[in-house]
């Protein structure tokens, strides 16, 4: 199948969600490449991108899953280079 490099955003506001979102990163891990977080504590955010390379319906399906959990937004950017 053919895999692609991603980068997930993600804000999260809410961090009763947190637990749920590591669970779900925990679960795609094979895919990850990196991870990198950043409190913004003033704001009471955190900031977190994950580095992918995976099939386009994992990658989808992981940003859709985080999306749907309260207080957690999601965008996705693709690279235009696939395997």
């Amino acid at each position: 199948m053919e895999s692609r490099v991603a980068l997930i955003g993600i804000m999260v506001e809410n961090p009763d969600s947190i637990e749920q979102m590591n669970q779900l990163l925990h679960e795609y891990g094979n895919y990850i490449i990196g991870r990198m977080g950043i409190p913004y504590r003033e704001r009471g955010l955190s900031i977190i991108s994950i580095v992918l390379d995976a099939p386009m319906n994992q990658i989808s399906s992981l940003s859709g899953k985080l999306g749907m959990l309260d207080g957690i937004s999601t965008k996705t950017i693709y690279s235009k280079v696939s395997t």
